[in-house]
């Protein structure tokens, strides 16, 4: 299936773009966690969201819940690893499935964790966030896998029964999978290591284990990974004030354009991104229409 709009974020720019493409007809599925965002999720008090007052986190995160429930909006509960560009739609790999959009939201927020020393300088050189995408190319070799996430997991076994040997790393060392080719490290990752492929990780009791490959399997991917030739000014996407970025038919809205990193803002974003993804979808099916001789 083909949909008007993949929106990839479900915090309140995805939530605010969702409600206007509903209600509008269009065709959309929306990527990321039912339990909407995990930043909001954990304030402890909201108090400059017009309208509402002093609200907990928690409280604002229930009243997004029922608001898309009483819409009939549903989440498409899968993370989303690569988006590529095919001039005319989109394709995105979400849990060892492919989907394919006209248009695409980037919402997704903006990383907080900071990546390893030697990660960013290694990316394509040993160093991936897809394990469905890369996995292949280690079979029979000695991985070292971050895994951020339980919901990582299942990315983990997989790439165990791939590869000849795994070192798993999670941030509180208690993650763990069945596979016995996967070694559970309580130490915790400090430096990705090699001169012109990734060759050894080093821990942060300066242990060092030689690797072919590592793994990071966080729940926020570099947008410039996500989808390759984007446009970025300093960690954010680059757009204009419609929030259109380089790349045609694909937006970005909330915090991932940039500061303040405020929610009135993200929904703002969203319902002229959803705007925007309005007019270029009219766009593009009108230049698809038979033109009458």
């Amino acid at each position: 299936m083909l949909y008007d709009a993949a929106i990839v974020g479900t915090g309140p720019a995805g939530l605010s773009a969702a409600t206007v493409l509903e209600a509008r007809g269009k065709n959309i599925i929306w990527f990321g966690p039912e339990e909407m965002s995990s930043k909001i999720e954990k304030a402890e008090k909201i108090s400059n969201y017009p309208g509402l007052g002093i609200i907990t986190g928690y409280e604002l995160n229930e009243q997004f819940r029922a608001h898309i429930k009483e819409l009939g909006i549903e989440i498409t509960n899968k993370f989303v690893t690569k988006i590529s560009n095919f001039g005319g739609h989109f394709t995105l790999l979400a849990d060892n499935e492919m989907y394919e959009a006209k248009t695409v939201l980037l919402a997704s927020g903006i990383a907080v964790a900071k990546g390893f020393e030697g990660e960013k300088e290694h990316l394509g050189r040993g160093v991936s966030y897809c394990a469905t995408c890369d996995g292949m190319f280690y079979k029979g070799k000695t991985l070292a896998v971050y895994c951020g996430d339980k919901n990582f997991l299942p990315e983990v076994s997989y790439l165990a029964n791939i590869a000849e040997k795994v070192y798993m790393f999670s941030p509180d060392g208690q993650l763990a999978v069945p596979e016995n080719k996967v070694e559970k490290l309580g130490g915790r990752l400090a430096k990705i290591l090699g001169e012109n492929r990734v060759e050894a990780v080093e821990l942060s009791n300066g242990d060092q284990i030689a690797v072919d490959g590592v793994f990071v399997l966080r729940n926020a991917i570099p947008p410039e990974e996500l989808l390759p030739g984007l446009e970025l000014d300093g960690p954010h996407v680059a757009v204009n004030r419609q929030l259109h970025t380089n790349i045609d038919g694909c937006f970005a809205a909330g915090d991932n354009t940039g500061r303040p990193y405020q929610i009135a803002k993200a929904v703002g974003e969203g319902n002229v991104a959803a705007h925007e993804i309005l007019e270029y979808l009219a766009k593009i099916d009108h230049s698809l229409q038979p033109k009458r001789l």
